[in-house]
């Protein structure tokens, strides 16, 4: 008799967990796998369900589903067989060891062999959110307020050209800056 198993990555029920912390709710395994091989890997990592033998095209119409119940969609896949769910997906991950095509058609791609880069990726995406919203409220409110400075004369029209040049040089050099530094300095206050 041969045994042959996929060993599990040693990080993976963590990962799960620190996803959950970081906002992710039901998280569902598919796999093409036997029921039993499923249950078992579920089961170990704490997946809130899953799905074993699963063809391709099961994957995506799953996937187009949860879009139409109004659920933002993450999908993580390496394989061909996870291509067609990569593509319907809202975000569509690929693991950089998987296949060609699964890295083509994947929004973003882990570079490294550490589902931890997972956690890594859902955090930046936060921050750049944070990042975006401010710079968006900043324009709005420091342009909206040059044109009222101009409409009362306060100003004159060449001050306010150059505040505003100034104000787009200053936030593109801000937006330039690592959003990682950012998350630790985030933590530090919230710790003080």
């Amino acid at each position: 008799m041969v045994c042959l198993e996929d060993p599990l990555r040693p990080e993976a029920a963590d990962v799960i967990a620190k996803l959950r912390l970081a906002g992710f709710n039901n998280i569902v395994m598919m796999t093409g796998d036997s029921k039993h091989t499923a249950q078992n890997v579920a089961r170990q990592v704490g997946v809130d369900d899953f799905y074993a033998e699963v063809l391709p095209e099961e994957k995506a119409g799953f996937v187009q589903k949860e879009k139409a119940k109004g659920h933002t969609v993450v999908m993580i896949g390496d394989g061909i067989n996870d291509s067609p769910a990569l593509s319907e997906a809202d975000c569509g991950i690929a693991i950089s060891e998987g296949a060609q095509i699964a890295r083509q058609i994947a929004d973003a791609v882990i570079s490294e062999d550490d589902l931890y880069k997972l956690v890594t990726l859902k955090e930046l995406s936060k921050l750049l959110m944070k990042r975006i919203h401010f710079n968006y409220r900043f324009v709005v409110g420091f342009n909206f307020g040059l044109i009222v400075l101009g409409l009362f004369g306060i100003i004159a029209p060449a001050t306010s050209a150059t505040l505003h040049n100034g104000s787009t040089i200053a936030l593109g050099l801000h937006s330039m800056t690592n959003l990682k530094r950012e998350k630790k300095e985030d933590s530090l206050n919230e710790v003080s």
